[in-house]
């Protein structure tokens, strides 16, 4: 797996995250599941995170996707 840079905007500001093209996969269809853009899920992410952006929403997705 090789890890992409994904461009997002969350708090007023564009800022970068680095995700393996299948995690972002994932988090835009949990995010679309839940009515939110990518952006809108990130930011609620990135609110309650207290690691990296990108670790945090690699555990957020295995989280979402394990049922926890």
């Amino acid at each position: 797996m090789s890890v992409r840079k994904y461009s997002v905007m969350i708090a007023g500001h564009r800022t970068s995250v680095s995700l393996e093209p299948e995690f972002y996969a994932t988090l835009k269809k949990i995010a679309a599941d839940k009515g939110m853009t990518p952006a809108e899920l990130i930011t609620r992410i990135d609110a309650e995170r207290t690691d990296s952006l990108s670790s945090s929403l690699r555990v957020f997705v295995l989280k979402a996707v394990s049922g926890d």
